[in-house]
């Protein structure tokens, strides 16, 4: 008897869990989501626009010669130092030239020893009244001109000696090679660029700030860079160029900034300038409070123990003072701090408030 009860009961308890079990494992599985109360904060007023690194040190070396590129000896990313060779052109022409050169430094030093001889035999033949004053004066404008035809072969020669070695293009400095513009095989000509080097240190930001804010600019309480890796770094030194473009109607500034901040750094990457110049009360959320998807960009507002999402339009980045919100929310409102979350099936708003 007692044991049919006990079965009994058993049963009765089994299905009671049965039937209360999704329940309970629903109620269990809801993601509770801390929020943020939006309020107005303090933040920083000024500008932000987007900027470039550049290498303060970097040149794009050329060719001095016509010829053909016979060999490049270095690719992007190799590091070089100060005279390696990077390529060499055709320098047959410029040997020819050396030779013809020599050969004319060797007519002029002949020419200059027989004017000179012939100057010694007039002085004497002068002296011992053989010959006319005249005579003597043609022989020793003959030395003379002998004189300059040397100067001008070895010049000559030192202008081809110059040309050749114009064939061997060498590293100026120390550096990485930031990229090549020619293949062997291809014509080189004056001017055209060869390969580009620069030195890994010192690195600068570089922003172009429109004409009708350069007074901001200028009078910027603080000065920040945000770089690829996503820190706030500060410069150690600004400058402004004293003149504005006169087709883009800007004002070029250059950032110096820390060594260690931007280790590792390429020339030509993107990065983020804010001119701060004072502060405002502004509505303010948390970075990673934002949703980002495409196009849109939202936030998950606390609406009656659940999330709606909401689409707002955001501002500048403060760092720790969080994205300027410029329209979509109102002070009181509540967002979820961690947007995927309450993104899930049954997200609720967690009962406490979570300080910003």
């Amino acid at each position: 008897m007692n044991t049919n009860r006990f079965r009994i009961t058993a049963t009765l308890f089994t299905a009671l869990a049965w039937l209360a079990g999704p329940a309970a494992v629903a109620a269990a599985q809801e993601p509770m989501v801390p929020t943020v109360t939006v309020r107005p904060g303090a933040v920083g007023v000024g500008l932000e626009l987007d900027g470039t690194l550049q290498a303060v040190r970097q040149s794009t070396v050329a060719a001095q010669v016509p010829g053909n590129v016979v060999r490049l000896l270095v690719r992007a990313g190799d590091a070089v130092r100060a005279g390696q060779v990077l390529a060499r052109i055709d320098e047959r022409d410029a040997q020819a030239g050396l030779a013809r050169s020599d050969a004319a430094v060797a007519q002029s030093q002949a020419e200059l020893a027989n004017a000179q001889a012939h100057y010694e035999r007039s002085r004497q033949l002068r002296a011992q009244g053989f010959v006319s004053q005249a005579a003597l004066d043609v022989a020793q404008a003959q030395f003379h001109a002998a004189q300059a035809g040397q100067r001008q072969a070895q010049a000559g020669r030192s202008q081809a000696a110059l040309a050749r070695s114009f064939t061997t293009v060498t590293a100026p400095y120390d550096g990485l090679v930031l990229a090549t513009h020619v293949e062997a095989g291809d014509l080189a000509a004056p001017g055209r660029a060869i390969v580009t080097i620069y030195a890994p240190q010192p690195i600068r930001a570089v922003a172009y700030v429109p004409a009708s804010q350069q007074a901001l600019a200028r009078g910027a309480q603080r000065i920040q860079v945000r770089l690829p890796s996503g820190d706030w770094v500060t410069p150690s030194a600004t400058t402004g160029l004293p003149g504005a473009d006169p087709v883009s109607q800007t004002v070029e500034f250059r950032l110096d900034l820390p060594a260690p901040a931007v280790a590792g750094a390429v020339p030509g990457q993107s990065v983020r300038v804010r001119f701060a110049g004072g502060s405002s009360e502004r509505l303010t959320v948390p970075a990673a409070a934002v949703l980002r998807r495409g196009e849109l960009t939202g936030v998950y507002v606390a609406r009656d123990q659940a999330f709606v999402l909401q689409a707002v339009r955001v501002g500048a980045d403060h760092a720790d003072a969080g994205v300027e919100v410029l329209a979509g929310l109102e002070a009181g409102d509540r967002v979820a701090i961690d947007p995927v979350k309450a993104g899930l099936a049954g997200a609720r708003p967690a009962p406490a408030e979570a300080a910003r």
